[in-house]
């Protein structure tokens, strides 16, 4: 072998070593998204102010599944959890944007407004604020077969892709 064969052989060797050192604290995944020091959330079906049936169960089923397929924890029972997230729908309401020419709705608003607290076992803040407020909205149009239903499994859906952003670790 020649010299500078050797030479090329010493230098890709410590490119090699010095790639592989370099790259040892990264991590690839949802993992890094979220705190390494959690494993398990419970999460008790979510409160709701409202009238209207099922609302916090049907929140809470959508916070739960999204929990599981985007991050790392596991959701769990209260005796086995590490973390405790809880949730309540403060406030839900239906209006009238617009009317046809007969004076029935045409363009509604549907607006839910959903306060969250995520603690350790020992009542701490796992998050930035104590209590976090997610509000969103949106609009329905009876005529095109959307209802309050459709609008009410929309919102319940983006809430529950808004918490688990939450539950992110800060940049």
């Amino acid at each position: 072998m020649n010299p500078n064969m050797k030479l090329a052989a010493k230098i890709l060797c410590v490119m090699l070593a010095a790639a592989v050192v370099g790259c040892a604290g990264y991590q690839v995944g949802n993992q890094t998204l979220f705190r390494s020091d959690v494993r398990t959330v419970h999460v008790p079906v979510f409160e709701s102010n409202s009238f209207r049936r099922f609302l916090g169960e049907r929140l809470t089923e959508a916070v739960v599944k999204e929990i599981e397929q985007r991050s790392p924890y596991k959701v769990t029972t209260s005796d086995k959890a590490d973390t405790i997230l809880q949730g309540r729908v403060f406030y839900e309401r239906k209006r009238v944007l617009s009317y046809t020419i007969n004076a029935d709705p045409r363009n509604l608003e549907y607006e839910m407004i959903v306060d969250v607290t995520w603690t350790d076992r020992l009542g701490r803040s796992m998050t930035q604020r104590p209590t976090i407020r997610v509000t969103y909205d949106t609009t329905f149009i009876p005529e095109s077969g959307q209802s309050l239903t459709t609008a009410q499994q929309e919102l319940i859906e983006r809430i529950a892709q808004q918490i688990v952003s939450q539950m992110e670790t800060p940049w």
